[in-house]
């Protein structure tokens, strides 16, 4: 769940820096710019009892420029960048939360609400390896926390296929891990005890493949989590560790 709005994210911007490497400008070394237009799927293997998966198609309709990134609700504009350093602002929804109807589970708790983040990354890229790091905060109020991530990545190109592999953690306060898996005391029953959750260090591995077909690029990507016991020991769940997948195609106007 805490997963999928960051897996997204990383899969459509990459999918443009992607292009880079296909492009006619190549070469140049300059990133193509422009409005560009596509669909996608993200589907994340929650971790609540009773709730198997959650599932997000994304029509992807875009943006980008020389400063700002447009990837459907997806917002990034460049701050600062230096040699191989950038800095960026970035607005991004996160694709969370439940309702009485989505498991028994639920039954008789308050809806968790999805939200929008915002807050700030910085990349740093030294030839194929990618280091990321981010900081975003609840910009609705519904959870009031905030998640931090770090991750590592290196990519090469086998003919016109890219691979890049990926490893990375986040963290995520006590207030965003209460909202989400949280039980507040007038939602417990005999089946169901309060709990209060505290703050969380997640942990990923992923393989994404990127491929230019039917004059676009297509991205399909594969990510394994492990969730911290703040999480897993939350009555709502059934399990430490989930699956995520997203497979999207795009190409420019």
């Amino acid at each position: 769940m805490l997963n999928l709005k960051g897996f997204i994210t990383a899969t459509l911007t990459l999918m443009c820096s992607s292009a880079l490497l296909f492009s006619p400008q190549a070469k140049a070394q300059q990133p193509p710019q422009g409005y560009l237009y596509g669909v996608g799927i993200g589907v994340n293997q929650e971790i609540y009892r009773g709730y198997k998966r959650r599932t997000i198609p994304l029509p992807l309709i875009g943006y980008r420029g020389e400063k700002l990134s447009v990837y459907g609700p997806f917002v990034s504009y460049q701050l600062l960048r230096h040699d191989n350093l950038t800095l960026n602002a970035k607005l991004a929804p996160r694709f969370a939360g439940f309702d009485d109807s989505d498991s028994d589970v639920f039954i008789g708790m308050a809806k968790r609400k999805s939200s929008l983040d915002g807050g700030v990354g910085i990349q740093w890229r030294q030839q194929n390896w990618l280091i990321e790091a981010d900081t975003m905060l609840d910009l609705l109020g519904n959870s009031k926390g905030q998640e931090s991530k770090l991750s590592l990545a290196y990519n090469w190109r086998i003919g016109p296929v890219l691979l890049e592999p990926k490893v990375g953690m986040s963290y995520s306060d006590s207030k965003l891990v209460d909202y989400y898996y949280g039980v507040r005391p007038n939602e417990a029953t005999a089946t169901r005890m309060a709990y209060r959750a505290g703050s969380a260090f997640n942990y990923h591995v992923g393989l994404s493949v990127s491929n230019p077909l039917f004059g676009g690029m297509t991205r399909l990507g594969l990510e394994h989590h492990w969730y911290d016991n703040s999480i897993s020991n939350s009555p709502l769940t059934d399990r430490n560790r989930g699956l995520s997948a997203f497979i999207a195609w795009s190409t420019f106007f």
